[in-house]
């Protein structure tokens, strides 16, 4: 039988309890009571031999407290010996009592979880950064400059049409040397027309413009296939979009309807009419331009249209200087019919060819490929870069490294065209738009997060 204190019951500092005894709520330790245990035998005792093991003094009454009279200090919490739940022992007043190891560390608040995304983004910013041996890059060949030349001549010819934009105009010629698409997108008045008819012009190739409108089919740009009755058969009229060089004026302004039957010929470069599948010819690129999504009348592009565009720029509007410039010669009214081609479509097919032998170091592959995921990892974006995006921006930086006269691919190649690349290919959260985020703003944030390659001996 155990031994039972009730709650008059006073313990002295020598009492010594054994582990059968049981404390009521209201029991009082002193600092020197000690707890005996049974001595670990390789068996459990019984509960009758625990009286005999220890000796229980007579336990006196608890006399009545004066009120000038100090109460015992509590003993502390770990001489408290382990039993059910029902043993508590309240403290004193006065008295601090001690809290046990184990309950402190549950009782203390857990760290909220991060994301995720935000643990890989940041092992990809502290990643370090790769070195890239100097002595291992070749050297640029005739082929090489001569695109560096090519390149500067069609700059400096686009740039008559559209002064004092010269980071845009190098964006889009790099997209048609690379193959891609372009998508220029300010409000109206800014020049977005006049940089794609100067480009088409300076090239010696097919060009057709097609002016988008809400009433605008399908059938209306890929092209329509119709029975001619004077030869007994079915021909094919083939549409604007079969030239090498296409204007998509205000392309958000059509349907979405007519916005999706442009992604077979953007990405294959193929138009399938009633089971029949034509080329279109080579070199073939889309130049589009759009309003911003804020003007009335507009359709918004769908998410798989913009990851066919392979760069994403604007214009702007000019500076001071320069607009005083254009009102000077404002007798000019169309300035892409002044300016004459300074390439064939032969040519740029052959620079394109030559792109194709810039070196690219596994440290920039690398480094494109964290930045892209690095997109998918941040949290104020929902929907990150494809590996199109990568690949994109890997074929944009051999050309970026051709127009420099260098025959390898720096960092800065790639820094200076991911902004363009990438931004229209990624979504933010709708916290993010509240916040004032932009795409290009979160790209800027992303090369400034992930290490860049360095170039060394």
């Amino acid at each position: 039988m155990s031994e039972n204190i009730d709650d008059a019951t006073q313990l002295s500092d020598t009492t010594r309890l054994s582990d059968s005894t049981q404390l009521s709520d209201s029991t009082h330790l002193s600092d020197a009571t000690h707890l005996a245990s049974a001595p670990h035998t390789g068996t459990t005792p019984s509960t009758e031999s625990a009286p005999q093991s220890v000796a229980l003094p007579n336990l006196p009454q608890r006399p009545s407290q004066a009120p000038s009279e100090k109460p015992s200090p509590t003993t502390d919490a770990a001489s408290i010996p382990a039993g059910d739940d029902s043993t508590v022992l309240k403290p004193r007043k006065g008295s601090t009592p001690a809290i046990p190891q184990q309950a402190t560390a549950q009782s203390q608040p857990q760290s909220q979880p991060q994301r995720q995304s935000s643990k890989a983004a940041q092992a990809a910013a502290s990643a370090l950064p790769a070195s890239i041996n100097s002595g291992l890059l070749p050297q640029p060949t005739a082929q090489v400059r001569d695109f560096q030349q090519s390149f500067n001549a069609l700059v400096e010819n686009v740039s008559k049409v559209v002064i004092g934009k010269t980071i845009p105009i190098k964006q889009c010629v790099t997209a048609l040397m690379v193959g891609g698409h372009i998508l220029l997108e300010d409000n109206p008045g800014t020049g977005k027309t006049q940089l794609a008819r100067g480009l088409a012009n300076s090239i010696s190739t097919g060009f057709k413009r097609v002016q988008f409108t809400p009433d605008l089919l399908p059938s209306d740009v890929v092209g329509v296939t119709f029975y001619d009755q004077k030869r007994g058969e079915f021909e094919f009229r083939e549409g604007p979009f079969f030239a090498s060089i296409v204007l998509a004026d205000e392309i958000n302004r059509a349907s979405p309807k007519t916005q999706s039957a442009l992604l077979e010929v953007m990405e294959e470069q193929k138009v399938t009419v009633d089971g029949v599948t034509h080329d279109v010819p080579q070199p073939f690129i889309v130049i589009a331009t759009q309003n911003p999504i804020e003007q009335l009348g507009t359709y918004k592009l769908p998410e798989a249209q913009m990851d066919r565009f392979l760069i994403k720029t604007s214009i702007g509007y000019p500076g001071h200087d320069v607009s005083v410039d254009i009102l000077k010669q404002v007798d000019i009214t169309d300035r892409a019919q002044t300016i004459s081609p300074v390439l064939s479509g032969d040519d740029v097919m052959r620079l394109r060819q030559v792109a194709t032998e810039i070196y690219v170091d596994n440290a920039i592959r690398e480094y494109i490929v964290r930045l892209v995921e690095a997109t998918r990892h941040n949290e104020k974006i929902t929907v990150g870069s494809s590996m199109r995006g990568a690949l994109a921006l890997t074929r944009c930086a051999r050309i970026w490294a051709a127009a420099d006269g260098r025959a390898y691919v720096v960092p800065d190649d790639v820094k200076d065209l991911a902004v363009a690349v990438l931004a229209h290919r990624i979504t933010l959260t709708p916290e993010a738009t509240f916040d004032g985020a932009t795409p290009e703003s979160l790209i800027a944030q992303v090369l400034e997060d992930v290490p860049s390659p360095t170039i060394g001996s």
